[in-house]
């Protein structure tokens, strides 16, 4: 009876809570998905109207909308691929007893804690600027032409910009994987005459594939909505070819003032990632068990 009513306070006691998440959650989703039916266009005040499946159709068959889904998954495949095995690197490195370690392993961490905005402009003036740039000056001194990355390779430089920004992430969260690596394991496997790479194989890598999960879920969830470093370095371009799928509603709403046809693809942004997070989570799950 007690252990009845502490569960039914502790109810009561987080009710406030759960009721202002889900509004603050449900409100803006069930607005957006109003709109998505809706004709509606910020220069039409006060002409809208229900037009139904129209603007999904619209938004379905658009050839902007594949070129951004397939940049999309370009973009996050590209930048997991870096992040998980140069993290595996770092943090077999890291791992290494080394003079000044503490101060190495804050310099590794510290690009995770820079707004994607100001290294997205450090690497767009700084780095790939084809005229002052660090690339083009290294380029010069080794009498090459210098490459204008942001013009010619777009969407590989925003998955190289990303990818620096979630290295950070990902090093960390297998450094702390490796650190709880049973030492002994590892030297009964030298004592039975192991090598580094088969050590690596056999022990270092199934001890860290929970941790490889966890930063592919983590990681996948906010990539999926990459948006400052385009709209600060590309703007989408050129053409499509660096729009992902959260630049492409944005385009929609703010530059072509379609909110109609920008809710459509936001809710569709909003199923395909829900696909991949309950993919994921399951995917989690199993390694688990």
């Amino acid at each position: 009876m007690a252990t009845r009513h502490q569960n039914t306070l502790a109810r009561l006691m987080v009710a406030p809570s759960v009721l202002l998440l889900l509004a603050w959650m449900i409100v803006p989703l069930g607005m957006t998905l109003w709109f998505s039916f809706q004709s509606y266009n910020l220069l039409s005040p006060g002409m809208e109207r229900f037009i139904g499946w129209t603007n999904y159709q619209y938004f379905l068959s658009d050839p902007a909308f594949w070129t951004a889904m397939a940049n999309t998954l370009l973009l996050v495949g590209g930048v997991l691929v870096i992040t998980v095995g140069g993290g595996i690197l770092l943090a077999l490195l890291l791992d290494q007893p080394m003079f000044g370690q503490g101060i190495v392993r804050i310099l590794v961490i510290a690009p995770f804690f820079i707004m994607p905005t100001v290294s997205a402009l450090v690497w767009k003036n700084m780095f790939m600027n084809p005229v002052n740039g660090l690339f083009a000056w290294i380029a010069k001194a080794m009498g090459a032409q210098p490459i204008d990355f942001l013009a010619q390779y777009p969407l590989m430089s925003i998955i190289l910009i990303v990818s620096w920004q979630w290295l950070p992430f990902a090093t960390l969260i297998l450094l702390t994987a490796l650190q709880s690596l049973d030492s002994e394991q590892m030297e009964a496997a030298e004592m039975d005459g192991a090598g580094a790479l088969s050590k690596f194989i056999h022990l270092v890598l199934p001890h860290l594939s929970r941790a490889i999960t966890v930063v592919i879920l983590i990681e996948t969830i906010f990539l999926l909505s990459v948006f400052a470093e385009i709209l600060v370095t590309t703007n989408g371009g050129p053409g499509y070819q660096s729009t992902n799928l959260t630049y492409l509603v944005y385009s929609q709403a703010l530059l072509q003032f379609d909110v109609g046809g920008a809710s459509a693809g936001g809710i569709i942004a909003v199923i395909l990632a829900n696909i991949v997070a309950i993919f994921l989570m399951r995917m989690i799950g199993k390694t688990l068990e």
